[in-house]
This record gives C-alpha cells, sequence and structure tokens, in this order.
C-alpha cells in the first residue's frame, strides 16, 4: 500500500513539473529575437515566432543567432532572386516573402520592434566573387504610419561596406503607388523597389536582383553604393536589429 502511494505521488509530482514547463513555454512570448536569445543563448539561427504586437499577432521572423554575438532580428533579406520586391504599398506595411528565403518582415512589424526596444541597424552584404562587409548604424527605429514610416538613424557607427544609408535618413517609405520621397517623380517605379527613398537613392536593397552583379541600367538593382557602386546587383543583403541592451544570457 505504501509503494503504491509513494508511485502516485511521484507520478503526481512529475504531472506537475510537466505542467509547470508547458506553462512557463506557453507564457513565453518573445518580443524579438533577441528575448530569444536571451531565453536560451544555446538558441541557434533559424526561423521563430515573435510577438511584437502582443500575444494575438504571432510573427515569424528570422534570427541570426551567430553573427557578432547574435540576437539579430532580420526584416530584410535577399539571396537568390526568387521574390518579387517591386511590390505595392500593402505588401511592404503588412510584410512578405519566405521568412526561411527572401522576405520583408513588414513596415508595422519593423515599427513595433523599434518601438518596443532601442535598436541598432546591421547590413550585411556579398558580392558574387565571394566578398563581404557590413555597415552598421546606431540607434536604428521608424516613425509610425502616420509618420510615413520615417527612417530615424542616430549615425553610421562602422563597417568595410561603407556608408550608403545616412543619406536616407529621415526619409518617408515610397512604393510605386504611395509616392513620400522628395524627388519630382516616384523614386520607386523608376528604381523597381520600396524603400526610404530621398531624391532617389545610395543603397536599393529592394531593387532588382541581377545574378553576377553587374546590369546597364541606371542604379535599378539591389545594391550598395559605397561599396560596389550604383550599378552593382549584390549577391546576397540582409539587414537586422537588435536591442543596444548589454547581454546577460542564461540557459
Amino acid at each position: 500500500m505504501m509503494m503504491m502511494m509513494q508511485a502516485t505521488l511521484f507520478f503526481a509530482v512529475l504531472v506537475l513539473a510537466a505542467s509547470v514547463h508547458a506553462d512557463s513555454q506557453i507564457f513565453f512570448m518573445p518580443v524579438d529575437c533577441d528575448d530569444i536569445y536571451r531565453h536560451d543563448n544555446t538558441s541557434s539561427s533559424g526561423v521563430y515566432t515573435i510577438y511584437p504586437g502582443g500575444p494575438t499577432t504571432p510573427l515569424h521572423a528570422y534570427c541570426d543567432m551567430d553573427t557578432d554575438g547574435g540576437r539579430w532580428t532580420v526584416f530584410q533579406r535577399r539571396m537568390d532572386g526568387t521574390e518579387n520586391f517591386f511590390r505595392p504599398w500593402k505588401h511592404y506595411q503588412a510584410g512578405f516573402g519566405n521568412v526561411a528565403g527572401e522576405y520583408w518582415l513588414g513596415l508595422e512589424n519593423i515599427f513595433l520592434l523599434t518601438m518596443r526596444k532601442k535598436n541598432e541597424l546591421r547590413v550585411d552584404i556579398e558580392d558574387w566573387e565571394g566578398g563581404k562587409a557590413t555597415a552598421k548604424y546606431s540607434p536604428f527605429s521608424i516613425d509610425s504610419e502616420n509618420s510615413g514610416y520615417q527612417l530615424r538613424l542616430g549615425g553610421f557607427t562602422g563597417g568595410a561596406a561603407g556608408d550608403s544609408l545616412m543619406e536616407h535618413n529621415n526619409m518617408k517609405f515610397t512604393t510605386f503607388d504611395k509616392d513620400q520621397d522628395v524627388w519630382d517623380k516616384n523614386c520607386a517605379q523608376h528604381y523597381l523597389g520600396g524603400f526610404w527613398y530621398g531624391a532617389c537613392h545610395s543603397a536599393n536593397p529592394t531593387g532588382m536582383y541581377a545574378p553576377k552583379g553587374g546590369i546597364a541600367h541606371e542604379s535599378v538593382v539591389n545594391g550598395w553604393q559605397s561599396w560596389k557602386g550604383p550599378n552593382y546587383s549584390l549577391k546576397t543583403i540582409a539587414m537586422k536589429m537588435r536591442s543596444v541592451a548589454t547581454c546577460t544570457c542564461t540557459h
């Protein structure tokens, strides 16, 4: 009888422990990839669910847990030309693509992420010869839709790619069907992307993907002018953000 009671008690403890563990998993709703890494610093790079807009709006994003200490939430990525980035305003606002491949996370989601924490920005680029470079900016945020998702950059903080983005600072986001740039024409229509265009760009990460780099037509490619000039289409480009707070991560 005593052994049966002990077995029953042991089983009850196991059930309770499993329940507590399940509840902790259920109620862990990370805002971004930084939260995921802080929760478990053995997390590998890949697709995760985050909650920048709260518990009712889960969002899939690619987390870079390897580069420069990890914790990066990737919000834009080009790698093989499979995704069309010449898209209307609603697509850029909501997000599109495959988070395991090429995608745009969505202006509203980027706004929510930068509203919740102070972030830095990292841009990783690669050419067709295997060369790689980086550009970093801090802090990084964007304003709400009411302000045109205006870009806010504190400053260029380094990287061999050079600065091709500060020219875009304080610009509103423009697509071919919503012109908010400062050119007398529409930069998105002319340069085949959607971006924080001014009049018009020194960076065009959402421009046309051209395998093997070069293209004759003026600056319509996914380029980073300070690294390879205006007409060089990059093999890969990824824009990512993370909290600038020091990570005191635990298993």
